[in-house]
């Protein structure tokens, strides 16, 4: 273990930000660089000889975590990547983005503030990238087989990566111009630089992994006809079908899914554009959905100017505390104020759109709403309580519906679905069809980045065990695993 008396004489210190004025300015991240690495060595301290860690299991990917406290209190900070790499590919990535089901399942969590686990993780990984303890691993021989992989977000690099670090010669094929999926263009660079991608693809192609960018399978290429090409496939095409909005006015211009306005403001930050095609602004914005989507458009509109940002949920508002049907080491449903959050935006909660307004262009100008409440089992409208906001501008981020079938992939592989419309897939991530896998949210539905990479990890090793009939690769999960995070 770490200090035998951490969590007893130190206290929780997490990421410093930078003050919102500044930040605002630019699309940098949020935090102040360099801050962590003075105080991480005696947080990873805090660490408990628990007996049983909890956090393993709370962690899809059942991260090490008590071995890399150790190794990043003793500030033996190779030790501590090698063991952060054994369970994940891209901690880097869940470093930043992750939500942290495993300090929710940390011991010292039932009764103090819990480890700062994910904070040791980004600082292990950042410090292990500026030493140069991350290189690339070229397999030592090939197999012959040949994987084609659909999709570069998490699950999808991560598959490809364990596929062809086992000998395998693998091609990433991916829709849009960059490689990364919603890593890249789902979420602003003030929640990570892309810079981080960027590095862990040319790690990549050093290793052998190809990359294909703007081809959609199913559209520029029959899907089946690439099940005959390669010896086996991975699906990795996520979860892409945006949640929509269908009420009075819903038509109007002005009114965009999430998914349509933030990569536009990526690719500002790629070059691609001088100004957004779709900007907040100078308008009041409105943002439908209270998740992590929802508070990356309140940043976004704030950056670009907004005058304006209210965020709207048609749940209540969650509690500060636990409640007693999410119990310790569950992960809880807790509100919580991010980075974006703290840069203003009134957030309302228990309301619904009932139908937006607009001006004579066909442009929205007004919103519509109302409070619900649960009776019941059921939501009913309060009478009485309807309002409405100034909105110029209105991003849909209620979630996601299931894998794009628009595109003719499900069909012309023949895949079947599950009940929830996603791909069915069995114990070993494979589908109903000979060699075709599945893994991430095209399989899971919506879910957590490290959920993702965890999918992908996993289903490499089925697709191993196909190709090969054996294989050395680590499952972390099986398709019906939950751990501890519901």
């Amino acid at each position: 273990m770490a200090d035998p008396k951490g969590f007893l004489t130190t206290g929780r210190e997490v990421a410093k930000t930078r003050p919102v004025g500044e930040r605002l300015k630019d699309w940098n991240e949020v935090y102040v660089p360099g801050s962590l690495l003075p105080i991480i060595s005696k947080q990873a301290g805090r660490c408990m000889d628990c007996g049983i860690p909890f956090c393993h299991n709370g962690c899809p990917l059942g991260n090490l975590i008590p071995e890399w406290n150790d190794y990043a209190y003793r500030e033996d900070w190779a030790a501590a990547s090698e063991r952060l790499h054994a369970t994940n590919n891209f901690p880097e990535f869940t470093g930043r983005l992750c939500p942290a089901p495993c300090e929710s399942a940390c011991v010292l969590g039932i009764n103090q503030p819990a480890v700062t686990i994910k904070n040791v993780e980004v600082s292990i990984i950042d410090r292990a990238w500026d030493s140069g303890d991350v290189t690339p691993r070229p397999p030592e021989r090939l197999s012959g087989k040949t994987v084609a992989v659909i999709g570069s977000g998490p699950a999808g690099l991560a598959a490809a990566q364990q596929l062809t670090r086992a000998g395998h010669t693998v091609a990433v094929y991916e829709r849009a111009d960059r490689i990364g999926g919603l890593l890249r263009y789902g979420i602003p660079e003030f929640k990570m630089e892309k810079v981080h991608i960027n590095r862990r693809i040319e790690q990549m192609r050093a290793e052998g992994t190809k990359f294909r960018t703007e081809v959609e399978i199913g559209r520029d290429i029959d899907a089946a006809k690439l099940r005959r090409r390669y010896d086996a496939v991975v699906i990795a095409a996520g979860a892409t079908v945006s949640r929509d909005l269908p009420v009075p006015g819903r038509e109007l211009k002005g009114i965009h899914f999430a998914m349509e306005y933030l990569p536009l403001a990526n690719k500002v930050c790629e070059g691609d554009f001088i100004a957004p095609p779709i900007t907040a602004e100078g308008k009041h914005v409105v943002v439908i959905g209270g998740g992590d989507t929802g508070a990356d458009c309140v940043g976004t509109a704030n950056r670009q100017g907004a005058l304006s940002v209210t965020q709207l949920e048609i749940m209540p508002r969650p509690g500060d505390e636990r409640s007693a049907g999410q119990p310790w080491p569950t992960f809880p449903m807790l509100y919580k104020v991010t980075s974006a959050h703290e840069e203003g935006a009134e957030r309302v909660y228990s309301v619904s759109t009932t139908h937006f307004e607009g001006d004579e262009d066909g442009q929205v100008q007004a919103l519509h709403l109302i409070e619900v409440e649960f009776k019941n089992g059921k939501l009913e409208r309060k009478p009485g309580t309807e309002r409405v906001l100034p909105a110029q501008l209105v991003t849909l981020a209620m979630g996601f519906t299931g894998t794009d079938r628009a595109n003719g992939l499900v069909e012309q592989f023949g895949l079947e679905l599950d009940e929830r419309g996603n791909v069915a897939r069995d114990a070993e991530f494979a589908t109903n069809v000979d060699g075709v896998y599945v893994a991430g949210d095209a399989g899971r539905g919506q879910s957590l980045i490290v959920w993702a990479i965890a999918e992908g990890r996993s289903a490499a090793r089925g697709v191993d065990r196909y190709l090969t009939g054996a294989s050395e690769l680590p499952a972390p999960i099986r398709p019906t695993d939950r751990a501890l995070t519901v």
